[in-house]
């Protein structure tokens, strides 16, 4: 059994993404569309896809087409997810799933009511420090949990201003002031993804940019932004805290490793850095480094990462860590290139499996609005210099 998928967006990421959907034998033609139509032609060229539509909502009038993959400016995604379901096509969504409370709940209710499948692209779901905790918690080995931090640390100088002037043209410095928190999905999921539990209130403090060179400046801003970094506590249900950090300037290297975790339990804790990780009980301390560390299938220099800025192109690169379980994958990822410390073939095969399988995949409608509307209201909150406000939450996925 097989779907068709229209790619929607061919920049930097799509590109990637369209290789293993193509491959994955759950997917039959592969269609692409793009505002700048030669890009869209350029990416059905090289990679020999089904073919190109003018534009979005012809590639959603289609009948050619059962599912679409949005790979578009991340503000952009809510209002294009909803008019792909209520077109009656399945949807998967990088992310952020969107940028406002309302929007979110407009999606949940569209999955609601179709019965179609939504699936948000968060990377962080299968992080190997994600998956090893994940693991760990799923046999007591932290005891009670009780505190986490993730950690979103990008400086804007490591292939940012390359990223936002490919995709933002001339007014690119409009579009780069996006605000830290309204992309809190790493950080967030990173944490969710291993915690089963969600955020109930949160305070945050942003950190007002100084570059003075019209990025993060209110008055050029299209979001009136000029917060670069930003740090948010969260309340989670059942007891407990968790911290996030959303840096964009800041001295560390992320091209190593821009996503990194911590968690905290009564019986043994974890942590990692941009070059080691660490368990630890009350007995020691033990080095894991190599559990969580992915080997790269794809040379820096690939021809394929040309358009890609050279500190960017470690994202595209990364292998599978030891602690990933590939025997769910397709044998035809085996050769492939991953990418995002090894998540795009499991993040491709979810939803491949969940379209074709109709269940619920791995980040579901639920799962991403609680992955994504903590970030909203702690830039709410650090907006209001810090006070203390209550997240809302969607429940849990129907069974």
């Amino acid at each position: 059994m097989t779907f068709s998928l229209g790619i929607v967006g061919a920049g930097q990421f799509s590109g990637q993404f369209a290789t293993l959907f193509q491959a994955h034998p759950g997917v039959g033609d592969v269609y692409v569309t793009d505002l700048l139509p030669e890009r869209a032609a350029q990416l059905a060229s090289a990679q020999g896809l089904a073919g190109t539509f003018p534009s979005y909502q012809a590639m959603l009038e289609s009948e050619d087409v059962d599912a679409v993959a949005i790979f578009t400016q991340r503000w952009t995604h809510g209002p294009l997810v909803l008019q792909g379901l209520n077109a009656g096509k399945h949807v998967y969504s990088a992310v952020p799933m969107a940028i406002s409370t309302e929007e979110i709940a407009a999606i949940v209710d569209a999955v609601k009511a179709t019965g179609l499948t939504y699936m948000m692209g968060e990377t962080s779901e299968y992080n190997p420090a994600t998956v090893h905790a994940r693991n760990q918690i799923a046999q007591g080995a932290f005891g009670r949990l009780f505190y986490a931090e993730g950690d979103y640390v990008h400086d804007m100088d490591l292939g940012f201003y390359e990223a936002y002037q490919y995709s933002g043209g001339e007014n690119w410095k409009a579009t780069a002031s996006y605000p830290p928190l309204l992309y809190p999905t790493h950080a967030v999921g990173g944490v969710l993804g291993a915690w089963k539990t969600h955020a109930v209130s949160v305070s945050a403090i942003g950190v007002v940019d100084e570059r003075g060179d019209g990025v993060f400046d209110k008055d050029v801003s299209q979001f009136g932004n000029d917060f670069s970094n930003a740090t948010a506590l969260f309340e989670v249900a059942g007891g407990g805290s968790f911290r996030t950090n959303e840096f964009r300037r800041v001295g560390y290297p992320s091209h190593i490793r821009e996503s990194r975790f911590r968690f905290f339990g009564t019986e043994a804790s974890m942590e990692q850095l941009a070059t080691v990780a660490l368990w630890q009980d009350k007995q020691g301390v033990k080095d894991i480094s190599e559990l969580l560390e992915p080997k790269p299938t794809m040379a820096p220099d690939d021809p394929s990462l040309q358009h890609i800025a050279p500190e960017l192109r470690a994202a595209f690169t990364s292998g599978s860590a030891p602690v990933h379980d590939r025997g769910r994958l397709p044998r035809e990822f085996d050769h492939l290139h991953n990418g995002h410390e090894g998540s795009h073939h499991f993040l491709v095969d979810d939803f491949v499996t969940a379209v074709n399988a109709r269940t619920l995949p791995s980040v579901n409608a639920w799962v991403a609005a609680r992955y994504t509307l903590p970030g909203i209201i702690a830039h709410e909150s650090a907006r209001q210099g810090g006070v203390r406000l209550e997240i809302p939450d969607f429940g849990d996925a129907p069974q």
